[in-house]
């Protein structure tokens, strides 16, 4: 596992949705990607944190 990992939070309406961790930045935005076909009113972000954020 590496020290970064990329969170991705999908907000709707200004609400947070889902958010979803993902190991690469590449992954993240692939998901972005594909959500965004599916459901075009949705927002995403996607921010580095540190694993050990996420993880003790």
């Amino acid at each position: 596992m590496t020290e970064t990992m990329w969170r991705c939070d999908q907000v709707r309406a200004g609400r947070l949705y889902n958010r979803m961790m993902f190991d690469t930045r590449e992954e993240a935005e692939h998901f972005v990607r594909r959500m965004q076909q599916m459901e075009p009113d949705q927002m995403f972000s996607i921010e580095a944190i540190e694993a050990k954020q996420v993880w003790n």
